[in-house]
């Protein structure tokens, strides 16, 4: 049995605040918005306040920020 199954495996709601979260239901995990790969909440740290939405490290996270913002990508 791996960590995402049994009594505890329900996916989570989460409220994505500024360097925070609250949970709204309950659960082990929340899954990535790009990956869909499930995030223990103990090992949550990458997600976006505007889109309320995970992120499962921080590749991740900026490659949906780049997408999201295609401007971004002519900075440097």
């Amino acid at each position: 049995m791996n960590r995402f199954e049994g009594p505890g495996a329900r996916e989570a709601r989460i409220r994505y605040l500024d360097g925070d979260f609250q949970v709204l239901s309950p659960g082990g995990f929340v899954r990535c918005a790009v990956t869909g790969d499930p995030i223990s909440i103990e090992e949550l740290k990458y997600w976006s306040v505007e889109r309320q939405e995970a992120y499962v490290n921080a590749q991740t996270s900026l490659a949906r920020e780049i997408e999201m913002n295609p401007e971004l990508r002519k900075r440097g």
